[in-house]
């Protein structure tokens, strides 16, 4: 069984590339049906977010490189974006290599803010989206689940989480920093999302004057609002709310601008002039770039915040090396578990059909033994279990070499040699 990972990130392709390829929630269960048709690729998930878009994919192939192009065929095909727009933004892992990058997303060490917590909340999500689409069996089930053991062991023995971050406080530090403080500022908020949810903490944190959130639904507005002493406003008057606003901060699931030129030039009007910045960190983009050639309005989209990000990124890369020896010692224990996994039914086949061929023998010389108490009768039995033990230990060490020096081809042969087929 070999694992394939297919995608890009915020690394190798821009927002406009990442954005035509993002999956929404009821998107990634209806393709991954169609991508997993149980012969080439026997399993699968999507893991989607506004930095990444990733298909992890288990395989039977003998050539899993052979799968690399299904997969990418499959990206284009669903989201009816041509080839050569993303094709040359694709990175692609295989088996030992697709398990350490899986790692290393789950333990946040990929993400553009090194040591951010949301990444394992989106990971758990694309797995549970996969066990709801039928497309997650042994081994992603047991990939997935091991990735989150290494997450944990990264956050609890380094300080690679110290200091809390996310895309949604490095949002907030770049408003303080335009600003210089938050105080008596007024800031919109658009969406009510976790992102949304993290970016109104930090505002309340960082002491706004004046937090208003705006959401198609109204009561989830409300909602996220009295959390943070803010103020629920109605999404369908939005462009007047954008002049009441010196820092506009996005982060919705709309797939078209919400925020047009027109409406951003109505609202500097209404502000006399006094400078806006909007801050999207949306993907798809809520905010059309053009609103950013108009005086005095500015656009921040979530690329442009890999400037403020880099600070947080040298300052983790002590902690972060730290954590790639972990990954490192978790990677191997998992190849084993694989191996294992793989050969595991062929293993207990052996130990099955030899103590049946030890019981059977036994049955058949049982009369030739006369009475036996029932001690002596477990007495027999256990020595039976140690007899078949002792000879099928040597045995099963010679399959388990054979399968981890590339001689997986001899399974077949062990199982005929001993007759396991049924």
């Amino acid at each position: 069984m070999s694992i394939v990972l297919v995608g890009l990130n915020h690394k190798t392709a821009p927002v406009e590339v990442r954005e035509q390829l993002a999956f929404t929630d009821e998107a990634c269960t209806e393709n991954l049906r169609q991508l997993i048709d149980g012969k080439v690729l026997s399993e699968g998930l999507i893991v989607s977010t506004c930095n990444r878009v990733e298909v992890i994919a288990a395989t039977a192939a003998q050539q899993p490189l052979d799968c690399v192009s299904r997969i990418s065929d499959f990206l284009g095909r669903t989201q009816r974006v041509p080839s050569d727009v993303y094709g040359k933004h694709l990175y692609t892992y295989t088996d030992e290599a697709a398990v350490r990058h899986m790692f290393r997303v789950a333990s946040s060490l990929d993400s553009m803010v090194v040591g951010e917590s949301q990444i394992m909340g989106q990971v758990r999500r694309a797995y549970a989206l996969a066990v709801e689409a039928g497309t997650a069996g042994r081994v992603l089930h047991r990939l997935v689940h091991h990735a989150f053991r290494v997450a944990k062991r990264v956050r609890t023995e380094t300080g690679i989480a110290a200091s809390a971050v996310s895309i949604s406080y490095t949002a907030v530090e770049l408003g303080r920093k335009i600003f210089g403080s938050l105080e008596g500022c007024t800031v919109l908020l658009i969406g009510t999302g976790q992102m949304a949810e993290l970016a109104a903490q930090h505002l309340a944190n960082a002491g706004a004057a004046r937090i208003l959130v705006a959401n198609r639904t109204h009561e989830a507005a409300k909602e996220l609002a009295a959390q943070f002493g803010g103020v629920a406003v109605d999404y369908a008057r939005l462009a007047d709310h954008l002049a009441d606003a010196d820092i506009v901060l996005c982060s919705t699931g709309a797939r078209e601008y919400i925020i047009t030129p027109e409406m951003a030039r109505r609202a500097r009007e209404a502000r006399r002039n006094r400078p806006a910045f909007f801050i999207d960190i949306s993907v798809p983009r809520n905010v059309d770039p053009a609103v950013g050639e108009l005086d005095n309005l500015f656009v921040f989209d979530i690329d442009d915040l890999e400037a403020v990000i880099a600070s947080n990124i040298r300052e983790r890369e002590r902690e972060a090396e730290h954590a790639e020896l972990i990954v490192d010692s978790e990677v191997m224990q998992f190849q084993q578990a694989l191996r294992n996994l793989d050969i595991g039914p062929t293993v207990s086949a052996l130990r099955q059909k030899l103590l049946t061929v030890a019981r059977a023998e036994y049955e058949r010389q049982r009369p030739r033994l006369g009475e036996l108490t029932p001690a002596q009768e477990q007495a027999i039995e256990a020595l039976l279990l140690s007899t078949v033990n002792k000879i099928s230990h040597p045995l099963i060490h010679r399959l388990r070499r054979s399968y981890d020096t590339g001689e997986a081809e001899n399974m077949q042969a062990w199982r005929e040699s001993f007759g396991l087929e049924d």
